[in-house]
């Protein structure tokens, strides 16, 4: 199969996406030739099947005009080098170059995890062939061109390690209002009245609406007196984010997004205990770790930290069997 590939941002060392730097490297080895077309371009290293072609982010920003002008004279140019298309995450690439696609007679699949439904999802859901998520409630959208695939987990890098166990409590993920950081403080705050905890806070706000919710996060913080038992560690890049996790006792969320994070999946194949009100962990089996409610919430954390249990065999195995990278990325070339 030769597979054309649409994404953001190809660059092994981001914060956010670097990621899926891992991902094109499991697709070249399932390929005969991936092609990529990225917005922006930055540092990766890929077999000799990969070509990697950017849409000029990395250069100047342009209007979206000018790329979507660019992804079809780039997917049109190099029709001949792919027969399948694989659109990671942003279903208005589908909107852009949807119609020349289907013109061109290639097959069309999109990956989305967001609990919301947009009216360009909506949209592409009519252009594509396939939409993949990695969970029931990663999307809401009822077709039948939906798809449960399971996250695409490294296993190998996110695995168990013997390491000190130095953070008490550890979240990982944008500083966004849909992160709902309040509940994870309030929580701190009644877990406090029994022992001393901490909590670290692994990511940073981006958009100016983030930036305005970490404020309000801050001073939040300081109004509930827990300023010296919460820290921001900014970004963690996902070369030394396994060791950021396997540092911490637990890792717990709240977050209101709707999706399973691929950061909760990623603590729990480094077995970390992980307790969560996050709806879109329901399907993450975390059985009585899966809560409703602040007090709950605290609940769970000091019965965990009480039992001096370091180490979830059955969060590890939940990754292994349904999340890893190399299961998921069988599932989609098939």
């Amino acid at each position: 199969m030769k597979l054309l590939i649409v994404t953001q941002v190809l660059d092994k060392n981001h914060p956010i996406l670097g990621f899926f730097h891992r991902w094109v490297e499991e697709f070249a080895k399932n390929c005969e030739r991936v092609t990529v077309l990225c917005l922006e371009e930055g540092e990766h290293d890929f077999p000799e099947n990969v070509m990697v072609h950017s849409l000029g982010k990395e250069f100047q920003r342009r209007s979206f005009l000018v790329y979507v002008f660019r992804l079809n004279c780039l997917s049109l140019k190099l029709r001949k080098e792919y027969d399948v298309v694989f659109v990671h995450m942003i279903p208005e690439y589908v909107l852009s170059a949807g119609v020349l696609w289907k013109f061109l007679r290639k097959r069309v699949g999109l990956w989305y995890t967001h609990g919301s439904v947009s009216h360009s999802l909506r949209i592409a859901e009519k252009l594509v062939d396939q939409i993949f998520t990695a969970a029931k409630e990663g999307c809401n959208l009822k077709s039948m061109k939906v798809l449960v695939t399971g996250h695409g987990i490294d296993t190998e890098r996110f695995a168990p390690c013997a390491s000190e166990k130095s953070i008490d409590l550890v979240t990982v993920g944008r500083i966004a209002k849909s992160k709902n950081l309040e509940s994870l403080i309030d929580s701190l705050v009644m877990v406090n009245e029994t022992q001393q905890t901490h909590l670290s806070i692994v990511g940073d706000a981006i958009t100016n609406a983030e930036k305005k919710y970490k404020h309000y996060i801050e001073s939040y913080i300081e109004k509930k007196g827990v300023e010296h038992d919460v820290h921001f560690t900014g970004t963690v890049g996902q070369e030394n984010l396994p060791e950021v996790l396997t540092s911490a006792r637990l890792f717990v969320t709240a977050a209101q997004n709707g999706s399973l994070d691929k950061a909760v999946l990623e603590a729990m194949s480094c077995g970390l205990h992980v307790v969560s009100m996050a709806p879109g962990t329901i399907s993450a089996n975390l059985k009585e770790n899966q809560v409703t409610t602040s007090s709950q919430l605290a609940s769970q954390i000091v019965q965990l930290l009480g039992s001096g249990s370091t180490f979830a065999e059955s969060n590890r195995e939940e990754v292994l069997q349904n999340h890893s990278l190399k299961s998921l990325i069988n599932k989609l070339v098939t």
